[in-house]
């Protein structure tokens, strides 16, 4: 599955600088509609070590009221969370009525890293398809609006950017020893990566690639993904300040 995606994929400073300004104004008018609406909305973000979860998040809630979303950032669990099933601390922290919660890494753990990592045992990590996709079944029956991007790289280009992290003073702390013994089970990983892809991408919680070697491909891709999905969940169309035309567009929630 992995190998079918296209990494050329990429966009010219100019175009990227347009597009995500204009996704972000548009996020900006959904956020407010989700809090009008009282909808929950879901976003999970995965995907290989430096590949640009934690940027694409930076620039989707840029613009946003910090009063509507609130950001996870998912590491190993640790005192209570450690002593309950590992969706305990995922169902806590689930968004109310009318907040966007984003997941810097998510239940998924269980398929990836506690997987390869041997954390928990091939019956409890194959049992975790069919929890995981019951959990996010329920949460779209009670009407919580569910993204998932996968956030894909080549081997290369994380290799790449693990190098500019150790040049680049500012960067430095991104990158861990485990980020380097990870990469060392490339191939265990990628055999995950697509188990969870072919098994938990459902009718009613679809995953989203994104092909992630260009920054700027990837930030404007999982922006207009969110846009259009919560615009159709919520049928509700945001104004797009590209439109040039000297009428104003209203945006209209049909009833």
């Amino acid at each position: 599955m992995l190998d079918a995606i296209d990494l050329s994929l990429s966009l010219d400073r100019k175009t990227y600088i347009t597009e995500l300004t204009r996704r972000q104004v548009q996020l900006r008018e959904l956020c407010h509609e989700v809090y009008m609406q009282k909808r929950s909305v879901v976003i999970v973000f995965e995907g290989w070590d430096a590949a640009g979860k934690g940027g694409s998040i930076k620039r989707a809630t840029e613009k946003m009221d910090p009063r509507g979303y609130v950001v996870y950032p998912i590491t190993a669990p640790a005192g209570e969370d450690k002593t309950h099933h590992y969706l305990y601390r995922f169902w806590r922290r689930l968004p109310e009525g009318g907040q966007i919660a984003l997941f810097d890494r998510s239940w998924y753990g269980r398929m990836l890293v506690e997987r390869v990592e041997e954390f928990c045992t091939p019956a409890e990590w194959k049992r975790s398809f069919r929890e995981i996709n019951s959990f996010e079944r329920q949460l779209r029956d009670a009407g919580v609006i569910v993204m998932k991007f996968w956030i894909h790289i080549s081997r290369d280009e994380q290799l790449r950017r693990f190098e500019e992290r150790q040049r680049v003073g500012y960067k430095a702390w991104k990158l861990t020893d485990e980020d380097w013994r990870n990469r060392e089970k490339w191939s265990l990983y990628e055999q995950a990566v697509g188990d969870m892809l072919l098994k938990t991408s459902t009718l009613t919680a679809p995953w989203t690639i994104v092909e992630g070697n260009d920054k700027y491909w990837a930030r404007v891709k999982a922006l207009k993904t969110m846009v259009d999905v919560i615009s159709r969940e919520m049928d509700y169309e945001p104004a797009d300040p590209a439109l040039k035309s000297g009428k104003k567009r209203r945006a209209a929630k049909k009833r």
